[in-house]
Formats: C-alpha cells, structure tokens, sequence
C-alpha cells in the first residue's frame, strides 16, 4: 500500500469533518502502517485541550487522538508556524506531535503520495 498522509485543516467544531478523519486514520491503520498524520492551519486546534465542546451540543473527541500511540502511528506533524499564528505551543496539544515549520511539512507531505484532507 502506498504512503499515506492524513492532513487535518479545519477546526474541531461546528462540521464532522475532524471526527470523520479520525475515525478515517484509525480504520486505515488496520491496511498500512505507512500513515503520517498532518495538522495544518486551523487544524492545530483539533488537538488543543481543555476543549468544552459540550457547550455548544458537541462531542468532545480531542482525547480520542491518544488512540494514535495505540494504533502505532508515531508520524504526527504539526506546523509550528500554525501554532505561533494562534498563540500556541506544543504543551497546549492533547498528544506528543512534532512541530515543523512550513518546507519541513512541505518535504514530508511530498513523501507521501495519498493524500487525504480533512
């Protein structure tokens, strides 16, 4: 199976979309155990904690992607410079990922030639 990256762009709340890429990311697992996960722009935010999505009639799922470690998926990315732009850091984020600036994603994401965003 080829390379696949999981590329998380929008934020947690208000469509299915991050839950749907989760959900995606874990049945996927079971294929390949070549996946690399992405969180880009607004998509920092699926991972911050202390989310209270319960206040807007939410699920909060952001503790879910701990299932990622049990999964065996170590490639998570995060971009740093997403981070800085909405005045996070990586101890705001729910699971260990590694940050990368910009090219850095750029060049991991060229590795890997499925790309699915959600």
């Amino acid at each position: 199976m080829n390379k696949v990256a999981f590329v998380f762009r929008t934020s947690p709340h208000g469509s299915a979309t991050g839950r749907e890429g989760l959900d995606a990311v874990l049945a996927a697992s079971a294929l390949s155990e070549e996946l690399a996960v992405f969180f880009i722009g607004d998509g920092v935010y699926q991972l911050k904690t202390g989310q209270t999505p319960a206040a807007i009639h939410c699920r909060d799922y952001a503790p879910t992607f701990g299932m990622l470690e049990l999964y065996e998926i170590e490639q998570i990315y995060v971009c740093a410079d997403s981070l800085a732009e909405r005045g996070l850091s990586l101890s705001d984020l729910c699971i260990a990922a590694q940050a990368c600036n910009t090219d850095e994603l750029g060049g991991l994401l060229a590795e890997h030639p499925v790309r699915l965003t959600f």
